[in-house]
């Protein structure tokens, strides 16, 4: 490991600890040349996974993309941005856990609703109506006497 201070290489491990979710460890370093110490972070590395979008066109998952349409739907609303990083955490765990190379935006919309609708309803409706394109006030309506009827179950 090359050291931030003196770019030599050479450096040992002072500590290592995991995160809280396992994800990753934090290792903090002493250079062996000049006695700086530094902070690294080690994860495991995950295989590239594409997403196919409605037009038929592949990106790369963003993990980004999908908090960033949360927080989105979520704005003005009582829930936190830690709820909301970990709702983000979880739908990209069961994207993976799928064990695909590529998977269709419409499953991850679908995870993505699942878990705005035990987070915050009105969050979930804003999502739906931007993820099922609402054409008019009767599929809004639809959504709505639907999410009623569970309720009350």
């Amino acid at each position: 490991m090359r050291c931030p201070h003196c770019h030599k290489n050479g450096s040992r491990v002072v500590d290592s600890r995991p995160s809280e979710d396992g994800t990753f460890i934090r290792r903090r370093r002493e250079c062996i040349h000049c006695g700086f110490r530094f902070t690294t972070f080690e994860r495991y590395e995950e295989t590239p996974l594409l997403v196919i979008k409605k037009d038929g066109t592949r990106q790369e998952f963003s993990r980004q993309k999908i908090l960033n349409g949360i927080v989105r739907s979520a704005e003005k609303r009582p829930v936190s941005m830690e709820r909301l990083t970990k709702v983000t955490d979880k739908i990209e765990k069961e994207v993976r856990s799928l064990g695909e190379n590529e998977v269709s935006s419409q499953v991850i919309g679908k995870f993505v609703m699942q878990e705005l609708k035990d987070v915050d309803e009105i969050a979930y409706i804003r999502f739906a109506s931007v993820y099922r394109q609402f054409k008019d006030v009767d599929a809004f309506m639809n959504e709505l006497e639907s999410m009623m009827k569970n309720n009350k179950k």
